[in-house]
């Protein structure tokens, strides 16, 4: 388990060190606390991944059997490199 420390920053200072925040984030996953006049204002951390999902049945109905699909007889035939 990983324990996460809490990064705080004055707000002029994240202004100064934006950038380099930004990346610290993407690399470590852990958000910083920005506060104006030691109250914290907002908490910057990693945006969510979307999870991704392949569609249903996006193969459906795409296809076609053509010709004997159980006689094992056929030999197939495989180009070689030229």
């Amino acid at each position: 388990m990983r324990i996460m420390k809490e990064r705080v920053l004055s707000a002029s200072e994240f202004k100064a060190k934006c950038l380099a925040c930004l990346g610290e984030i993407e690399q470590s996953g852990e958000t910083i606390t920005i506060t104006r006049r030691g109250r914290p204002v907002a908490v910057l951390g990693p945006a969510k991944q979307p999870i991704r999902k392949s569609p249903a049945n996006s193969w459906a109905h795409k296809g076609q059997i053509v010709g004997d699909i159980v006689n094992t007889s056929i030999v197939w035939e495989v180009a070689g490199p030229e």
